[in-house]
């Protein structure tokens, strides 16, 4: 029931989105190590052997996916299109206003949906957006050299 209640609100958000959003999906490989570190030291001082025994079958199914480099962090950005260009008519002041409620508006969908919303920096939408753009190009140079 909470899946169904999750993908009706992802619907209910989608639908009332009227505007332009682009997604912006980074993934990174993650090294596991150092929390593989912390769990064989919690594992160690842990007096239960029910709980010890958890925590080592727990710390291998993390192992294995750390050697087999599967572990990734993903980031989602959603990026709002401004469909005005400013003119004379258009003020700055009202450009930003009408982005700022598409912002409010998928924050909140999101959030039903049980997300988390974080707003970025300028400066950081600028590296995010540059990394991707690089990634591509990185990608693109390797097939061609295939």
């Amino acid at each position: 029931m909470e899946k169904e209640a999750i993908l009706n609100s992802y619907k209910f958000f989608l639908k009332t989105c009227n505007f332009d959003i682009q997604i912006l999906i980074q993934s990174k490989k993650e090294d596991l190590s150092k929390h593989i570190q912390n769990i064989k030291s919690y594992t160690q001082k842990e007096k239960s052997k029910i709980v010890k025994k958890y925590s080592e079958q727990y710390n291998e199914f993390i192992q294995e996916k750390n050697n087999k480099n599967k572990a990734a962090s993903k980031n989602i950005f959603l990026i709002i299109k401004n469909n005005h260009l400013k003119n004379n008519n258009q003020e700055e002041e009202s450009i930003v206003q009408e982005l700022n409620e598409k912002y409010l508006k998928i924050k909140d969908g999101l959030i039903r949906c049980g997300n988390i919303v974080t707003e970025i920096s300028k400066k950081e939408s600028i590296n995010i957006i540059f990394s991707f753009l690089n990634s591509k190009k990185f990608f693109s140079k390797k097939e061609e050299k295939k």
